[in-house]
């Protein structure tokens, strides 16, 4: 399962050196913003994280999170609903199980029994935002806020 979400971030994590797009901040009318991109297996434990700035859009990192793991399927939301992205998850011999956009003129068939296990995904996210370093994003560079990403999903495969 892939999936995105964005971490707040405090007022003081700006400032680094190399500027807000090399620290993966992105600024929006309610401030600063990061963007965690995760891969999980059915068990919810991460196997993938990219971290971009806030407004970026969560297809632009679905092909550089799918690439290093084999899978039968891969469930997604419809923010992941690209005809290219569709063709490349056929090519590896995976399924797409991502339901299509409301405009889309094909319908777009898919499983909607396996696609309830999307939840996984979504209770991943809440445990890792459970961490205060991560749901309110306070580091200045994105390797120290990458850290902190790793070590929460060591202790979250641990504990499952």
């Amino acid at each position: 399962m892939i999936d995105g979400t964005i971490v707040r971030a405090h007022r003081h994590a700006a400032g680094a050196r190399g500027g807000q797009e090399s620290q993966a901040l992105g600024r929006s009318c309610g401030g600063f913003s990061s963007k965690i991109h995760a891969k999980v297996d059915a068990l919810g434990r991460p196997l993938n994280i990219i971290i971009t700035a806030g407004h970026m859009s969560d297809i632009g990192q679905a092909t550089a999170l799918v690439k290093q793991d084999y899978c039968r399927f891969l469930i997604a939301d419809r923010g992941y609903d690209c005809d290219n992205f569709r063709i490349t998850l056929c090519t590896q011999g995976i399924a797409p199980i991502i339901p299509g956009r409301k405009n889309r003129t094909e319908i777009v068939l898919y499983n909607r029994d396996i696609y309830k296990e999307r939840n996984v995904i979504e209770r991943f996210f809440a445990r890792i935002k459970e961490f205060r370093r991560i749901a309110t994003r306070y580091d200045k560079t994105v390797t120290m806020f990458r850290g902190a990403l790793i070590i929460a999903s060591i202790l979250i495969w641990i504990k499952v």
